[in-house]
């Protein structure tokens, strides 16, 4: 997990480098990126139902043994096209790999604390990563090269084959021919489906919103994905059993997540980018500026978050966190042209605490109601909503940022202050995302009870 979410951002800061070395077009540069998102975030879902039915840990070997060999492809990488291959392959790797990573913590650790404590470990990797991927991928590019970005994940990736191999008990699904044989067209209509859509939604800053290019694909990847909905109430053995979303939990947190990862790429992107266009921090000097937010979610997820979820439900824990991160989002409404690290964004960064507290409440909110055999496709699910939401943030905050600004840039105000009065409006729209997902997780998602102290249980 670590190394999925350290290679999401690491890649960020060093785009300019490789750029300049590679020679890519401003336009082609994206595809660093894009290639990475739609290979990740539209396998997700079959490799998790693909998990369930042939082993997670034979998914997971496979997805980090392809992940780490593509890394060593894109770190040694001499022209675009390659790049852009090896990151789709990441992509791949990645998918496979981290679909069913939820589901083997959730299979492996049953009591609930100790669910709880495993679940909190696994969203500070996820929850810290980025902060300490744009740290790192700063410190790499500027004191070797761009490669290294890419070459940090071979000792990783090998080591956790290694533990991985030793530590994960193997298990046998059913097989793919179980049920009457594997869903093939439901894997190619969702497959193709996420594919195309995630592609729409990455590419809507070049061509617009309302264009023909934006719509006409949109409209091709929601008749996929309504076919493969109407494919899996039919299919002898569905790729994603329609179950699943009868509990309230699992569509309730999925739904608030996608709200949720939304709103804050406005926080972990466009902050990043306020910083170094408006006040001019370098690449290292914007990672440690945002080092107290990976801090603070580390020590309040690994240390914090599992006892109030334990004493109060997870429940209470989301909600708590959503209301933090309101606060995150409200105060970036207001921050100035000639901001105060200590007085402006500092209580932002501390704020950040939040997200310590409503990804792991989240994440138990998520694994929660789906049966042992879905354990594999509702982490797919999770991670695929996470995916979907990030797409979104990116395409509708980054945009509306954009228009903002280049309408106060013909207004005849300063470049410093039209940024930071685009990032303003991307930030407000944030906060309103969260303040419905807010609105979901206390209508949707059932109040439920703490779990049982362990001394009460023992007393039992």
């Amino acid at each position: 997990m670590l190394m999925t979410v350290l290679d999401g951002s690491i890649v960020t800061v060093a785009m300019p480098a490789i750029q300049g070395d590679l020679g890519f077009t401003p336009v082609g540069l994206s595809w660093v990126v894009n290639a990475y998102l739609i290979a990740f975030g539209s396998l997700l879902l079959l490799a998790g139902r693909l998990g369930d039915l042939i082993g997670r840990r034979r998914m997971f070997l496979a997805g980090t043994g392809i992940f780490t060999a593509a890394s060593l492809l894109a770190g040694a990488a001499a022209d675009p096209g390659v790049l852009i291959a090896a990151r789709f392959l990441q992509g791949v790797g990645s998918a496979m790999s981290s679909a069913v990573g939820l589901g083997i913590l959730v299979t492996l650790f049953t009591e609930p604390r100790e669910r709880a404590r495993a679940i909190a470990v696994f969203s500070f990797t996820g929850a810290a990563g980025a902060s300490v991927g744009q740290v790192l991928g700063g410190v790499l590019t500027d004191a070797l090269a761009w490669n290294w970005i890419f070459f940090i994940n071979l000792p990783i990736g090998l080591a956790t084959l290694l533990v991985a191999v030793r530590a994960l008990p193997a298990d046998h699904g059913p097989g793919l021919r179980a049920g009457g044989g594997a869903d093939v067209a439901g894997a190619l209509l969702v497959t193709s489906g996420l594919m195309t859509g995630i592609y729409a939604v990455v590419k809507i800053e070049e061509y617009g919103a309302g264009s023909a290019h934006t719509l006409g694909l949109g409209g091709l990847a929601a008749a996929l994905l309504a076919g493969f909905l109407v494919r899996q109430t039919r299919a002898a053995n569905p790729l994603m059993p329609l179950r699943i979303l009868r509990s309230r939990s699992v569509a309730g947190a999925n739904t608030v997540q996608m709200l949720m990862v939304a709103a804050l790429f406005s926080f972990q992107v466009l902050v990043a980018l306020y910083l170094q266009k408006v006040l001019g921090y370098g690449a290292a000097e914007t990672g440690l500026a945002m080092l107290p937010a990976a801090v603070v979610i580390g020590v309040v997820s690994l240390g914090v978050s599992a006892r109030l979820i334990a004493r109060f439900g997870e429940r209470n824990v989301l909600l708590a966190g959503l209301v933090l991160l309101v606060g995150v989002l409200a105060l970036l409404t207001r921050v100035p042209v000639h901001a105060s690290y200590a007085t402006d964004l500092l209580p932002v960064m501390l704020l950040a605490a939040g997200f310590g507290l409503a990804l792991p409440a989240l994440t138990s909110l998520a694994m929660s109601g789906a049966e042992e055999a879905d354990a594999g496709l509702a982490s797919g699910l999770f991670n695929t909503t996470q995916q979907i939401g990030m797409a979104l943030g990116v395409a509708v905050l980054s945009t509306l940022a954009a228009t903002r600004t280049g309408s106060l840039t013909e207004a005849g105000r300063p470049a410093a202050e039209a940024l930071t009065g685009g990032y303003r409006l991307a930030f407000g729209v944030g906060a309103g995302l969260l303040l419905l997902a807010l609105a979901v997780a206390l209508t949707v998602l059932r109040r439920r009870p703490a779990h049982p102290r362990e001394s009460l249980t023992m007393a039992a």
